[in-house]
């Protein structure tokens, strides 16, 4: 059923314009102020990779319209934030009592002025503490940045005139409701890797442009639910633990692992050059005329927990890894010796393996497993799946009940994939000693029991 609210207006409002607005409230039922130090660096670090288009969306602000006050339904923490950052600056580089400052642009000190009449008769309350000390820090953050040299004019002016947001506003307080939880349950359906898809996207280069409808219907072509698989169990856990971080459920929070640098605008730091290196390399070797005579095609050199190249990069790594994470089993790892093809064919067999516990500890294998061949390839591979396993299945031995909890913290407190990370010969990784069990408390896991006697692991 669709949804109509005959009071609704909408359209975009630039940033000086929202807080221009001296008619702007906060009414006492919204929530507290959460943003912390960290949403404020994510706000500036978005807006200076943005601050040479000609505009940027910050997002979305609903109003209800009421007793001549317009009152902020939704969008409450971005809209105080964006007031500190003004208030700082009006502090901080419009000193009381001078008229010529740090800002030499007569439009930009006249219009913060303006800002700060207005913002004047702005008097929220904030009673709660955790309001009161999160406007408090983030006070000094964004102090902290306006103050930079790299907070220029320029920066200022885009901010106030260039940033926007996309309003709607209510007279009626029964819709204005109505219309937050719409909009919200439609956010609800935003799954983690659709909005990385929508910031990859805006991260094309021009000369990409026409690149965007293949990649888009590439991306729609596949089942939503095994993207959210290939980030959750495997992208998200790997790239996190790699990191030595915890890697439980893979949410919005965590779409900053998968946003890197875009090579076409990032300063030549040192750590960018073999990146912009490999990146050109790729695209002229494919494009050469040889290509077309001998057919060859060089893939990118991705890695699970590399930097990632922001924009057409991203896609390709996804459909690389799409085509190379799937359900290990002895076929799919062709001339395993030793311990390996039972191995295998045991975790994907015995009866216990669909408890929940059981998944979680699968998942470990898994994941350890694919590090190891992203790194290394299939060199000594029967001996990784060999550790793998031991590692892993480890944990399901000695516990009768096994949660996701378990599974996190036992890979963090015997953390393989930071080894990975940091070896350079798969001996570094294979000649690590794994404890010996003493006892088993697991039940169901027979089969496991037995291969982890006959492989000398279990007394």
């Amino acid at each position: 059923m669709t949804l109509v609210f005959p009071s609704l207006k909408k359209g975009i409002l630039k940033v000086g314009d929202l807080l221009a607005d001296s008619t702007l409230a906060i009414p006492e039922y919204q929530r507290p102020y959460k943003w912390t130090g960290k949403n404020i660096s994510q706000l500036f670090s978005d807006i200076a990779t943005h601050k040479d288009k000609g505009a940027y969306r910050l997002g979305t602000i609903v109003f209800h319209q009421h007793d001549g006050k317009r009152n902020i339904v939704d969008g409450q923490q971005r809209t105080v934030s964006l007031m500190l950052a003004v208030l700082a600056l009006i502090n901080e580089r419009l000193p009381a009592g001078e008229d010529s400052n740090s800002i030499e642009r007569a439009d930009l000190r006249k219009q913060l002025k303006d800002l700060h009449a207005s913002l004047s008769n702005f008097n929220p309350s904030f009673d709660s503490a955790i309001s009161q000390a999160n406007i408090h820090n983030n006070y000094l953050s964004v102090s902290r940045i306006v103050t930079r040299p790299e907070f220029t004019e320029q920066m200022i002016d885009f901010l106030l005139n260039q940033c926007e947001l996309v309003y709607f506003e209510l007279n009626d307080i029964s819709e204005a409701f109505q219309f937050f939880d719409s909009q919200n349950a439609r956010g609800r359906d935003l799954e983690p890797h659709d909005l990385l898809k929508a910031f990859h996207l805006r991260e094309f280069t021009p000369e990409e442009e026409p690149l965007k409808a293949k990649v888009v219907s590439h991306w729609e072509s596949t089942d939503t639910d095994k993207l959210a698989r290939l980030f959750s169990r495997y992208l998200f856990r790997i790239r996190n633990w790699s990191r030595g971080a915890s890697a439980r459920y893979f949410g919005k929070e965590h779409t900053h692992l998968f946003k890197g640098v875009n090579i076409n605008r990032i300063d030549r730091f040192p750590y960018v050059e073999q990146l912009r290196m490999a990146h050109h390399f790729v695209d002229e070797y494919n494009q050469h005329y040889q290509r077309r005579i001998d057919g060859n095609h060089l893939g990118f050199p991705f890695h699970l927990d590399q930097i990632i190249i922001n924009g057409r990069r991203f896609f390709e790594m996804i459909d690389h890894y799409q085509q190379k994470i799937g359900h290990i089993d002895k076929d799919a790892l062709p001339s395993l010796e030793g311990f390996a093809p039972r191995i295998l064919e045991t975790i994907s067999d015995y009866k216990g393996r669909h408890r929940t516990g059981d998944r979680y500890v699968r998942s470990m294998f898994d994941c350890l497993l694919i590090s190891f061949i992203d790194k290394f390839g299939m060199v000594e591979i029967s001996r990784a799946v060999e550790k793998a396993f031991i590692w892993a299945y480890s944990l399901r031995l000695k516990m009768q009940v096994l949660q996701l909890a378990s599974m996190d913290n036992y890979v963090l407190r015997k953390n393989m994939f930071l080894l990975i990370k940091e070896s350079t010969q798969p001996a570094d990784f294979l000649s690590i000693e794994l404890p010996v069990l003493q006892q088993i408390s697991a039940s169901n896991a027979e089969p496991i029991e037995k291969l982890f006697r006959e492989m000398r692991y279990c007394e």
